[in-house]
């Protein structure tokens, strides 16, 4: 009588693991060869592993809830000499001696730092094992090319990560030892060894919370689209007025007008629903310690622009002291951001999660700038407007029109 195991089989190309959810067979059942007997499931289907040959089940290895990787034993069907022999099977599983290669860990293997003896459960390693890892088509890089990383996660693993308090974005530099490069739970406890080796130091709740904000928005196919704008019109308003608006706050009133026209392209995609905004509140970037805040102005398409004025800096103070009030912030429809202030003339913001826009504004440069009406070149101060947008909601022609009309009105600030 020959032991032949039961081989977690490659269940689609990019499927490295898979989960047991049922054993169909007990101990001692009789199995046919190719009969469904355990039922597993990936990260995108529910599948079955059938038997290698028709016997006796006498050993399952496998776990109902535990992951296991591609080549790695499941448990042992006893067949007879002549049915292994007609299949091919009988010295590539029994080495001709009918022993069996185990595909679990050995108990005298160390355990990952921090884990206990109990968490040997579910940790199967082939004996005969063909090499899966990935090599790198480039030598010298940190992280092997075409490694998948943390894109899945094992039902073992996304627990050890929430008990860590770690997201699959803090293990993006990690490389996977598993099968097609995956990230395995020894990979994760040898990364939080080595940690011990660096400096560290605690991150600030806000720039915790920043950190939560743009992983939830990056969940989205976002895009950027963005055109110049020649500025020398609102330059030369902004100087002869007597309540001097900054470039975001002309930047904002002319964004909530345009949403105030037309506020679809501002609305939520939650299922198969678009959810239009109930007012036009439009947030502003402010750089705090550590991170930035954002301020709203209520209703900003009904209000002229020399009525936000006062609003704005006093909103701009508070912020930067980190004293906003509950009713400044939150539930509004997109933000202005001007990055200008630091020297760069481009930049793709993320809009906040619950936000569908960001328009940003770069830094002004003198260039040559044709003039039809004199048929020549004349120098003009031009700035970089960048609209980034939830491509669910907004397409490139929708978000380049939103543009173009913001970029028409900052050419005409007497509207504003």
């Amino acid at each position: 009588m020959h032991r032949i195991p039961i081989i977690m089989p490659q269940l689609g190309e990019s499927i490295a693991e898979a989960t047991i959810v049922h054993l169909s067979f007990g101990i001692g059942d009789a199995v046919e060869c190719d009969q469904d007997i355990v039922e597993v499931e990936t990260q995108k289907a529910t599948m079955a592993v059938t038997a290698p040959c028709a016997g006796k089940l006498i050993e399952w290895i496998a776990e109902v809830s535990q992951s296991y990787a591609v080549g790695a034993t499941l448990g042992f069907v006893e067949c007879s000499e002549e049915e292994a022999r007609r299949l091919g099977l009988d010295a590539a599983a029994t080495g001709g001696n009918g022993s069996s290669n185990r595909g679990n860990a050995s108990e005298s293997e160390p355990l990952p730092h921090g884990a206990s003896p109990a968490d040997r459960v579910g940790v199967h390693i082939p004996q005969v094992v063909v090499n899966r890892g990935v090599e790198p088509t480039v030598r010298g890089l940190p992280v092997p090319a075409q490694a998948s990383g943390a894109g899945f996660l094992s039902p073992r693993m996304k627990a050890r990560m929430t008990e860590l308090g770690l997201h699959a974005a803090d293990l993006a530099g990690v490389a996977g030892s598993g099968a097609a490069g995956r990230l395995t739970i020894e990979d994760l406890e040898k990364f939080i060894q080595q940690l011990d080796d660096h400096q560290l130091s605690n991150a600030s709740s806000m720039r915790v919370a920043v950190a939560d904000a743009m992983r939830r928005s990056w969940t989205r196919p976002l895009a950027t689209v963005g055109m110049p704008v020649v500025i020398d019109a609102m330059l030369r308003h902004r100087k002869a007025s007597e309540a001097k608006a900054g470039p975001a706050l002309y930047a904002l009133r002319a964004l909530a007008i345009a949403l105030g026209e037309n506020s679809a392209v501002a609305g939520r995609l939650v299922g198969d629903k678009i959810v239009h905004p109930r007012s036009i509140d439009v947030g502003f970037a402010v750089e705090a310690e550590d991170g930035v805040l954002v301020p709203v102005l209520r209703n900003a398409d009904r209000t002229p622009l020399k009525d936000l004025v006062t609003r704005y800096a006093d909103l701009v103070d508070l912020a930067r002291r980190r004293r906003l009030p509950a009713n400044a912030t939150g539930g509004s429809i997109a933000t202005v951001t001007n990055f200008g202030t630091f020297g760069l003339e481009w930049a793709t913001p993320i809009p906040l999660p619950e936000q569908t826009l960001v328009l940003g504004m770069g830094a002004g440069r003198v260039v040559p700038h044709w003039n039809p009406q004199t048929a020549a070149f004349e120098p003009a101060t031009e700035a970089n407007l960048t609209l980034s947008f939830d491509h669910r909601v907004l397409d490139g022609g929708g978000a380049g029109r939103l543009l173009a009309r913001i970029a028409t009105l900052l050419k005409s600030p007497e509207s504003l």
